[in-house]
């Protein structure tokens, strides 16, 4: 695996935390009167990216020269960049210009995408799929994952398709007598095991604050169910609720008993992640964007056949199901209402049967399109994690998803303190319900 891999998920990182930034301009660029909608014949496959993310870009570059290039032809793809701190304010001058190109990044967070969707200017992606008769080639999950993001409907698509779990070491599980473990209480238990035999339990990255807080919110989905944090979202309950504090108890525990090793609110990701690929840690909670890292013999020293992949486990009694997995979808992309013609269309028809191969072949990642071309994968873990992927029917959404950028800055600040014994549960929970609710 090059360096350019590992950067490449690196940056697909960054995007898929980037959350909720930059919504303070939403309301002067995307009210409009829906003339976004008037169809206006492009020259050109325009295609809007940002500077952090290569892959799709490259991806495409290869498609139009390959399997797509009869709608290249007609069409030719340009690609645009715009540093992705800059790409919500590019979006809004360009929609208040009617001069959103034919494809383009979503906002950093869905409530502007839903904006552009309002005024007219982003295209129903779910009827011009079901038209072009590919709408079968998006995976079910990523289509749920999608649907719960932007309000039910399928605004975005699936560029990148992540499923969130926890990455072992079978090599470690098997010298410590260890099984996947299916509850939460076998987690804590054999998490007890790996410290006694002088083994780090969990890998965790303390100053991006976020690989914590989804140990939060995987507790709170397997013991209250999907709708967990939508029901907060909703205000119908709150974090300070007695159920919801438990779910960062539990993970507040982990940090007492030291399985997240020492000085865990210092630790970044990329010292995490070596962490457990050099064997210093069993346990290791990760998106599917780990497996670039993971089949790359340089990073990795305990070898891809030593790493498993397993959910989150159950919580006795829960009303949640381990095969729910908590996934998202990078940083989406879509298609502007105005442009959606039949040249775009033989261009959208050409991605949602090919992408998927593409991108699985070419750069090690995977999509929420369907793979119709065979690909030999890296590892036997990219395997498993695929075949998850097409199985599973039924997604949830991570801690800070739903939250506003107060919230999600609180809980991500705040977790280091949390598992470290600085934060309360109780404290922890206050701060971010505060920040839901500040105006």
């Amino acid at each position: 695996m090059s360096l350019r891999m590992f950067r490449a998920s690196r940056t697909r990182l960054s995007l898929i935390t980037a959350g909720t930034a930059s919504l303070a301009l939403l309301a002067t660029a995307c009210g409009g009167s829906g003339d976004g909608g008037t169809s206006t014949a492009p020259k050109e496959f325009s295609y809007l990216s940002v500077t952090e993310n290569t892959t799709v870009k490259t991806a495409l570059t290869t498609m139009s020269k390959g399997v797509c290039k009869a709608a290249n032809q007609a069409l030719p793809l340009k690609v645009e960049t715009v540093p992705q701190s800059g790409l919500d304010q590019k979006l809004q001058l360009l929609a208040g210009q009617n001069a959103l190109p034919v494809q383009f990044a979503a906002g950093n967070a869905p409530a502007l995408t839903q904006k552009l969707a309002k005024s007219g200017k982003v295209a129903d992606l779910e009827k011009e799929l079901d038209k072009l008769g590919v709408l079968d080639q998006l995976e079910p999950a990523a289509v749920s994952t999608i649907r719960a993001l932007y309000g039910g409907k399928l605004e975005v698509l699936p560029y990148e398709y992540n499923i969130e779990g926890i990455f072992y070491n079978k090599k470690l599980f098997q010298e410590n007598g260890l099984k996947v473990p299916g509850t939460w209480e076998e987690l804590v238990s054999s998490a007890a095991k790996l410290k006694a035999a002088g083994v780090q339990p969990f890998s965790a990255s303390g100053q991006q604050g976020w690989p914590l807080t989804r140990l939060i919110s995987g507790y709170l989905y397997r013991s209250l169910g999907p709708d967990a944090l939508q029901e907060v979202a909703d205000g119908n309950a709150k974090l300070t609720d007695p159920e919801y504090v438990k779910a960062a108890q539990e993970v507040a525990a982990l940090g007492k008993k030291g399985y997240f090793g020492k000085g865990v609110g210092s630790i970044d990701y990329d010292t995490a992640m070596n962490e457990f690929l050099s064997g210093k840690a069993g346990m290791f909670y990760m998106g599917s964007w780990a497996l670039a890292n993971i089949a790359d013999a340089k990073q990795n020293k305990v070898g891809a056949d030593n790493v498993g992949f397993m959910p989150f486990p159950a919580v006795s009694g829960g009303k949640g199901s381990v095969d729910q997995y908590p996934s998202n979808v990078g940083l989406g992309i879509t298609l502007g209402a105005r442009t959606f013609d039949k040249k775009t269309g033989d261009w959208v028809s050409c991605i949602a049967e090919n992408y998927g191969s593409t991108a699985l072949k070419d750069h090690g990642t995977i999509s929420g399109f369907k793979v119709n071309t065979p690909v030999e994968d890296a590892t036997e873990v990219t395997s498993q994690v695929r075949e998850t992927i097409s199985e599973s029917k039924q997604n949830v959404l991570w801690f800070e998803a739903l939250f506003g950028t107060k919230a999600t800055t609180a809980s991500q600040t705040n977790a280091a303190g949390l598992v470290g014994g600085s934060v309360s549960p109780q404290k922890f929970m206050q701060t971010v319900q505060d920040a839901l609710t500040a105006p």
